[in-house]
């Protein structure tokens, strides 16, 4: 009997049915009651069991492309040296990092902006570095890793800041900025062949007794043969020296270095014409061209690349000239060169 009541139960599972089950007794059959199986519910069509609620995902926007305004302006300011002064001493072979503060003074931002060798020494500096994003008006650190030369002495690498597109820009009036160290110890700064310490009496404005400038005379001829060789390529004449017009380019070379400025105009009011005159130059024609703050080649580079400055150095009116350069450590641009054009 008992087999019997166990063989029902699982069938009535397997079944799913409800049944009421009876038990048979040699005496008597009672109905079993309150006897109730499990009975399986289908599931609602298109129901989805609960299940954990995920976390949320979070929606980046996606970032806004600056863009530059029309006819925007580039220009740049340099704040300070952050690390390696001028003439800072460094041991031969040392690897170091010079940092530059700049404001962005224009109206473009500066995106996809470059640093960029441009002449000098390049202790190892790549000829190209980005620079960090920055708005108008923002400041920015630009970093070059470097390494020192082994030999000792005055090392001087001159760079620029780039757009997108390879045009400078324009750090005040000039293009190039740069880093000036001494390696050894006790090396007077020297700028190449020719070199020579000269105090500013000259003609070309007030003299400063504390200014001892370095005067470069194979710089000049340096430039005298860069601007000849873009005479030739334009297929205008060499011009010849004149010792007339280089005494008066130098005299404003030194002046301009020992005051601190980059200017037509002497430190005492003198103009390109009244310089020429004070050293004995009579001419029909006469004009100048300036630059600070780099080496011959920074200061061709950009020379040749404005209209203005061009053209005085194609302009088929000249037929001499006379170069001046001073180096002044103490200077705000370091290096200064003038170039006086003339004819009689």
């Amino acid at each position: 009997m008992y087999k019997k009541i166990m063989f029902l139960l699982l069938l009535t599972s397997l079944l799913g049915a409800c049944v009421s089950i009876s038990v048979d007794s040699d005496e008597q059959k009672t109905p079993q009651t309150n006897f109730v199986t499990a009975t399986l519910v289908p599931t609602k069509a298109g129901f989805v069991p609960a299940t954990s609620t995920p976390a949320p995902v979070e929606t980046i926007s996606p970032t806004l492309a600056i863009t530059a305004p029309a006819n925007c302006t580039n220009t740049a300011v340099l704040l300070r040296d952050v690390t390696i002064q001028d003439n800072t001493q460094v041991k031969a072979g040392e690897k170091f990092t010079k940092t530059w503060e700049f404001q962005n003074t224009g109206t473009c931002p500066w995106i996809s902006y470059a640093l960029k060798f441009a002449a000098g020494d390049q202790m190892n500096a790549p000829l190209s570095a980005p620079i960090p994003d920055t708005l108008p008006k923002d400041n920015v650190l630009v970093s070059v890793e470097l390494t020192a030369p082994a030999a000792n002495g005055a090392y001087t690498g001159y760079f620029t800041l780039n757009d997108p597109a390879g045009k400078d820009v324009f750090i005040g009036i000039e293009k190039t900025f740069w880093v000036k160290i001494i390696v050894g110890g006790g090396v007077v700064p020297t700028l190449g062949t020719g070199a020579t310490q000269t105090s500013n009496t000259s003609a070309g404005g007030t003299a400063n007794t504390n200014c001892n400038y370095n005067q470069n005379a194979g710089y000049v001829n340096q430039i005298a043969a860069l601007i000849n060789a873009e005479r030739a390529n334009a297929g205008l004449p060499a011009l010849n020296m004149n010792s007339q017009l280089a005494s008066a380019a130098q005299s404003h070379a030194a002046d301009m270095a020992c005051n601190s400025s980059i200017s037509h105009t002497g430190s005492n009011g003198s103009s390109v014409y009244t310089r020429t005159s004070a050293a004995g130059y009579s001419s029909s024609y006469i004009e100048e061209i300036i630059y600070g703050g780099g080496g011959p080649q920074a200061a061709m580079s950009w020379w040749m690349s404005d209209k203005i400055h061009r053209d005085a150095i194609l302009n088929s009116r000249s037929s001499e000239m006379g170069v001046g350069y001073a180096y002044f450590s103490n200077g705000s641009y370091g290096d200064y060169i003038v170039v006086d054009f003339g004819s009689p």
